[in-house]
């Protein structure tokens, strides 16, 4: 008897261990496939309902939520199951269905995401608005106090010229008077009159001292606006400031009889820091950050479902597995598709129709087979085999060949 080689046997049974190893990992990949999927449904379909809940009432959102769920993964799993070819209607109608879907859950979800994602540069655009209103009216003012001055300075200058013609004689009322030189009561009258204007002029520019206080207040808890700390003290200094600085500046322009400068109406705080409310103006400030976080959680689940039709729905029994692969036998065209598929063409031969051959058996294999996601319908004519059809085909191989040797084995024994 020959013996067995040491090196051949060590070598079958490493590739033996690597093929099982191999065949673990790749049927784990596919149960870990199910949760993942289940997983991805959930977060799409949270962030499908945080949007739709804004726009009509919550219950109704959740159950249009699952729905919306539900047929992203149903449609998925039948679009790996169906081919154009086989049925235009069905496939045209999943193909349509699964569209909608994707479109309202990417739609809605979009609003979680661009809340998310725009949260701060919304805050940004909030803290700015309030300091352009608010400087806005500072220049304003700025403005309005200088033009304030500039009168009040014209009026001076005006009334310390007539107070040196009234000194030198040189006044138009006093021109034919010119006995009514230097400090004399003429001169007096026009003395009290610059003084006053002048006093006037101090006293604006104290006044306006004070405001100019005011303002550098304002800047300053302006400046601290956004920073870390207490938000609502900060942002109350800047309106405290704001409406210091409005009433003191009123008052002075009211005295002067001059208008003051419309002030700005800021945001309540609430408004300032709330969060974003999902509304249609979001599509405005498109965000693709936010469209691809939305679309890209979809493309997974969809991704995913559709590599889950690999897997059978569930196992054949023993007598199953035999009456499918004796009937699959019976079939006598396959050939290997663009798919790299192993196909085979499911209508009767020439030879078959001409000798009335019954195939009821077979077809109802095939039937049995195609609704239980072993085989899968290219078009009229012919199906192709599911992944998991062939370890079932191979195993029952396997089997006829391990009967065949044992049949010869015996036979040359004998």
């Amino acid at each position: 008897m020959a013996k067995a080689n040491p090196q051949h046997f060590h070598t079958g049974a490493l590739g033996g261990f690597i093929n099982r190893v191999q065949t673990s990992f790749v049927s784990l990949l596919r149960i870990w496939t199910i949760p993942i999927v289940l997983m991805l449904s959930v977060a799409s379909g949270f962030t499908t309902y945080y949007g739709m809940k804004h726009f009509i009432t919550p219950w109704i959102a959740l159950i249009i939520t699952i729905a919306v769920q539900s047929i992203v993964v149903i449609c998925s799993l039948e679009m790996a199951g169906i081919h154009y070819k086989a049925n235009r209607i069905r496939y045209l109608s999943v193909v349509i269905s699964l569209f909608i879907a994707i479109a309202t859950s990417i739609s809605f979800s979009y609003f979680q995401f661009y809340e998310i994602s725009e949260h701060d540069s919304i805050q940004i655009r909030r803290l700015n608005q309030v300091r352009n209103d608010v400087n806005g009216y500072l220049n304003k003012l700025v403005a309005s106090k200088a033009e304030l001055l500039a009168l009040k300075r014209k009026e001076l200058d005006e009334a310390s010229k007539e107070l040196s013609q009234a000194y030198f004689g040189t006044h138009p009322l006093i021109v034919s008077n010119k006995h009514l030189v230097g400090e004399g009561p003429f001169w007096k009258h026009y003395n009290e009159i610059y003084q006053a204007k002048k006093q006037q002029v101090l006293e604006l520019e104290q006044t306006f001292s004070e405001v100019d206080g005011e303002i550098r207040g304002l800047q300053a808890s302006l400046s601290q606006l956004g920073l870390e700390g207490d938000k609502q003290q900060s942002y109350q200094a800047v309106v405290d400031h704001l409406n210091e600085v409005q009433i003191k500046f009123s008052r002075v322009a009211a005295s002067q009889g001059q208008a003051s400068p419309e002030p700005p109406v800021l945001m309540a705080y609430g408004q300032f820091v709330e969060n974003i409310k999902p509304s249609f103006a979001m599509w405005e400030g498109f965000s693709w950050f936010a469209f691809c976080c939305a679309a890209i959680v979809d493309f997974f689940t969809v991704l995913l479902s559709y590599r889950l039709e690999f897997t059978a729905p569930g196992p054949l029994t023993e007598r199953e597995q035999d009456l499918v692969f004796e009937c699959i036998r019976q079939f006598t065209e396959f050939r290997i598709n663009e798919n790299d598929e192993l196909e085979m063409v499911i209508e009767k031969s020439e030879l078959e129709r001409a000798r009335r051959y019954s195939d009821w058996s077979r077809m109802f294999a095939v039937g049995f087979l195609l609704s239980r996601g072993f085989l899968r319908k290219v078009d009229a004519r012919t199906v192709e085999f599911a992944p998991n059809l062939y370890p079932l085909v191979a195993e029952r191989m396997s089997d006829k060949l391990e009967a065949l040797k044992s049949a010869q084995h015996r036979s040359v024994g004998g």
